[in-house]
């Protein structure tokens, strides 16, 4: 067993016994995170994972995590049912998770979701750390 394999199981044994909640910014509302070197670590592990990009669709057009989906946050309550409510789901704006509208993790609440949990640097943590990104525009029905 590879170390980085190692790593990421021992990783998310953790994360099933103890879960990392916190506030992320927002009053009276648990929101599970995680960290972006966590995330590239669990992915480059092979782990896998359904991201959705809440940035507009233009900036996803120009850049994004490598096999991210495009639901801005202005569209995800007409969206909510493309996202899957098993697996798990990390979902990223542009900037920290504290910047994230109320009204999004309100939508998930409301329909249920306990499946989703937010990167807490955002894409520019991402980018900031010189992690890999997906770049160019995608044909139109790979958003």
């Amino acid at each position: 067993m590879t170390a980085v394999r190692l790593v990421a199981l021992l990783t998310l044994g953790l994360l099933a016994l103890c879960p990392a909640i916190a506030n992320a910014g927002h009053e009276n509302r648990d929101v599970a995170t995680i960290a972006a070197d966590r995330l590239k670590l669990l992915l480059d592990a092979g782990e896998k994972f359904i991201l959705i990009d809440l940035r507009p669709a233009q900036e996803f057009q120009l850049k994004r995590l490598a096999g991210s989906r495009s639901i801005p946050a202005s569209e995800l309550e007409k969206r909510l049912g493309e996202i899957p409510k098993s697996g798990r789901v990390v979902i990223y704006a542009a900037t920290p998770s504290n910047d994230i509208p109320d009204e999004v993790f309100q939508l998930f609440e409301d329909a249920r979701y306990k499946n989703i949990t937010v990167m807490l640097e955002g894409f520019q943590g991402w980018e900031k750390r010189k992690f890999p990104v997906e770049t160019g525009r995608r044909p139109s029905g790979l958003r």
